[in-house]
């Protein structure tokens, strides 16, 4: 069996959400299928660390396809071609797009439709691409995989998606992605933890009211670390940075590679993660591997994958995180709680029982086609 793989997202040191659930994922899954061909379908130069497995063929198309019209193009003009001329038997797409001009069976995953709820948040004309073509995509696609029930219902509320059609594949946790064994950030003082690419639906400047304010009710040397690259609309996170009293006691890290951001969850006080929608969170299973008490959202899929192991507010409502911020730093007792309850529930989530589902889908699809 020939299996084709979307590899857009396997990008050296850059990696977020959806590159890390396709790499682990697929790598597993050449592991567990050796017997097989996977073909790894990259729009850029590739980093040979990708190529895991003697039974992976990597292929590059270009152009590289980063905006909707160049979207277009290689998943409904380019890709098509290669894929018939490799005789692929199923396509495995992690990014929440396939190709409408194919007969190769295709499993399609959608982390999240977080276009639909909050589309104010990305540029115009991704936004309505999204909107206009996951229907089609879902449509096409012979089988959906999502990444919590959150995100499961989402789908079957919004497109009315049949039920049997979606698998739940959970998120796992990484610790192969490490590039360098130098330690570049050791912070003296306790400080609370953000992770992820800053943006307006990551909530990062209510987070930062949200620190003011709890470093004015209490007088301590607590640090605030955010980890994440500049992505779109941060001009009023950028100002309030600038202009925050406690700028000094706020450290943003735009660039890290996976021993450093690893080595600062191992250490931090408490994961901060109040985003405004999550289809799963993958920070949230790093605090959990190592002990971390975690400060969340109560909304989308964020409770149904933190569970007890969180503390949870209102994203918008800056005075509730401001003031568990501080119930946590105050009472030991709920503190060692979270801690052991994370480290419990760190069981919930494996890679490889990821790979294993997905590698169930694909030869279930191949055998009923």
């Amino acid at each position: 069996m020939r299996i084709g793989i979307n590899a857009r997202f396997l990008i050296k040191n850059k990696m977020e959400g959806i590159g890390v659930f396709t790499f682990e994922v697929c790598k597993r899954l050449a592991k567990l299928m050796p017997e097989h061909t996977f073909y790894f379908y990259f729009d850029r130069d590739f980093d040979a660390d990708f190529i895991t497995q003697k039974n992976i063929v990597a292929k590059k198309i270009l152009p590289s396809a980063r905006h909707p019209f160049l979207w277009k193009l290689w998943f409904d003009v380019l890709l098509p071609y290669h894929l018939k001329k490799d005789k692929i038997d199923v396509f495995f797409s992690a990014d929440g797009y396939c190709s409408l001009n194919t007969k190769v069976p295709q499993i399609l995953t959608i982390h999240d439709i977080a276009f639909e709820h909050f589309p104010q948040y990305i540029p115009f004309l991704h936004a309505k691409y999204m909107q206009y073509y996951t229907p089609k995509y879902i449509e096409k696609a012979k089988k959906i995989i999502t990444v919590s029930e959150f995100s499961k219902q989402d789908l079957i509320q919004k497109y009315g998606v049949e039920n049997n059609k979606i698998e739940i594949v959970y998120n796992g946790f990484s610790d192969s992605e490490a590039t360098s064994n130098h330690i570049k950030y050791n912070i003296e003082q306790k400080y609370f933890i953000f992770v992820g690419a800053i943006h307006p639906r990551k909530n990062v400047l209510n987070l930062v009211r949200a620190f003011e304010v709890f470093k004015q009710q209490k007088t301590s040397d607590f640090k605030l670390v955010l980890v994440g690259r500049d992505a779109w609309m941060n001009n009023d996170f950028k100002t309030a940075l600038k202009n925050s009293a406690f700028h000094q006691d706020i450290i943003w890290i735009k660039e890290i590679d996976r021993n450093n951001l690893l080595h600062l969850m191992k250490n931090a006080f408490a994961l901060t993660y109040f985003s405004q929608f999550e289809g799963f969170g993958i920070p949230l299973i790093e605090a959990m591997e190592f002990g971390v008490p975690i400060l969340a959202s109560n909304v989308s899929a964020i409770p149904e994958i933190a569970g007890n192991a969180a503390l949870y507010c209102e994203p918008n409502n800056v005075e509730q995180i401001a003031n568990q911020m501080k119930v946590l730093t105050e009472n030991e007792i709920l503190y060692q709680s979270l801690k052991a309850k994370s480290l419990e529930r760190k069981n919930s989530f494996s890679w490889d029982k990821s790979a294993k589902k997905v590698a169930d889908i694909i030869v279930s699809l191949i055998n009923n086609s």
